[in-house]
């Protein structure tokens, strides 16, 4: 354990390794504003928002629309049902609608995060966040049956104001760990206990969470998330987007940055869906499709994680893995540091800091593989070099095919015609390969 800043690589200190990393959860959203921004501006554009309704239930006729059967809020008055072209579930990954076509399909990982945020810190040192922190080995709890757990620490100030002047002492804290979706697994209740336990160890100015912090909220959430995703709809006229089709990613289980880099990409392609009448759950389809960076990711997660038939691994094999491979990425720079901080997985990045972190640490290669397994190795192999193969297909294939149906749009182009859903389907394709190698991702 270490409550002050550390210096040089892990096999220096024997610990780990800190960086430091500009530009990563360094604005501060204020919810309640940005729902009625939001609301102002869908409404001016003659959108209709329905609060404290209830939906029922959604009927579909893939020919002609989509009905809503909605209620108010205590489901005693029926409302006249909502109707539309095309219905898009946002409701997160508690879906009802994504619930239903997953239907007795186990989570492939859960994150349980708890957490506060509290007034009582430290205003002088309340001054930054950390993005993945951990300050323990591996959590044995295999006397209750829990297993074993690694935990990480996330943490921003709150109330900071622009350029860091306003100082304050009001912190948001996030405990989280990366399991199997077992039965055995810590409960919240238990993860709650240890974050009250550890709290003083990571923040040093909090002695007795009790008495010395002002708590204005409590957070404690399982966060489930699954490999088949994009979920690709099962249904005609509907379609999820955020955390409800699982786009989020598996490394921060997080959807609100993924939606919010997706948001550009979304639109387009949701209006040319309206617009050429592309609504079939095939056409839907491409703009939810396989993507190999986030399937990539994958190994971060497993890596991370202990399962339940792998209970014999080093308690300080994640701190190790952590370690060597910050230090590798933080010595290549912000190009290849920061797209995987804000969960932008790109081959360039991932091929030459795995490599890397190869001639590094060695002899570390085989715990790895003995630890994730031969079979997720070879799926992550196959992922990474689909990887590869999309991010050349952007940089080649898309230069090529985007000039000419550009050209059809606006009519150039007479010999070789394409049909609407042609051109739709060429559309999607190319965003697929450049969202899907994380081609995406702007450089400043």
């Amino acid at each position: 354990m270490c409550t002050e800043a550390i210096t040089g690589g892990y096999f220096e200190n024997g610990i780990g390794y800190e960086c430091f990393i500009p530009n990563v959860l360094n604005l501060g959203v204020n919810p309640t504003r940005l729902l009625e921004i939001v609301k102002q501006n869908f409404e001016a554009v003659g959108g209709v928002v329905r609060e404290l309704t209830k939906i029922n239930g959604i009927v579909v006729s893939p020919s002609i629309g989509a009905a809503i059967d909605v209620s108010n809020q205590g489901g005693r008055e029926e409302l006249e049902p909502v109707t539309a072209r095309l219905v898009l579930d946002c409701m997160g990954n508690a879906s009802p609608v994504s619930a239903q076509q997953r239907y007795g399909v186990k989570p492939d990982g859960i994150c349980a995060v708890v957490g506060t945020c509290a007034g009582g810190y430290d205003p002088k040192t309340n001054k930054i966040g950390d993005v993945i922190y951990t300050n323990t080995m591996i959590e044995d709890k295999t006397d209750t049956k829990e297993g074993k757990h690694q935990y990480f620490w996330e943490a921003f100030p709150v109330g900071i104001g622009r350029n860091g002047v306003t100082e304050t002492d009001k912190k948001t804290t996030y405990m989280f760990t990366y399991l199997d979706a077992e039965e055995e697994r810590p409960s919240l209740l238990s993860i709650m206990e240890d974050y009250w336990k550890l709290l003083p160890i990571y923040q040093p100015s909090i002695k007795n969470p009790e008495t010395d912090l002002d708590i204005s909220r409590i957070l404690f959430a399982y966060f489930p998330t699954f490999r088949n995703s994009p979920l690709k709809p099962q249904w005609s006229r509907i379609l999820a987007v955020g955390d409800a089709s699982g786009i989020q990613s598996p490394l921060s289980f997080g959807g609100f940055g993924a939606m919010t880099r997706h948001l550009g990409r979304l639109t387009y392609a949701l209006t040319d869906a309206l617009d050429t009448n592309c609504l079939h759950k095939d056409d839907l389809g491409k703009i939810n499709a396989y993507a190999p960076n986030l399937s990539a990711a994958w190994m971060f997660q497993k890596a991370m994680s202990i399962p339940k038939n792998k209970q014999n691994v080093n308690p300080e094999f994640i701190n190790r893995l952590l370690a060597n491979n910050f230090e590798v990425m933080n010595e290549m720079g912000d190009k290849t540091m920061l797209p995987f901080m804000q969960d932008v997985v790109r081959f360039d990045g991932l091929i030459a800091s795995l490599t890397w972190s190869f001639f590094k640490d060695p002899l570390f290669t085989l715990p790895i593989v003995r630890h994730v397994g031969i079979g997720t190795l070879a799926d992550w192999i196959g992922h990474v070099s689909m990887l590869g193969l999309y991010t050349g297909l952007h940089n080649v294939a898309s230069p090529v095919i985007k000039p000419w149906v550009e050209a059809n749009d606006d009519g150039r182009i007479e010999v070789l015609k394409l049909r609407e859903r042609e051109k739709f389907e060429l559309k999607r394709k190319m965003e697929q390969w450049e969202y899907g190698s994380g081609s995406d991702y702007k450089f400043d």
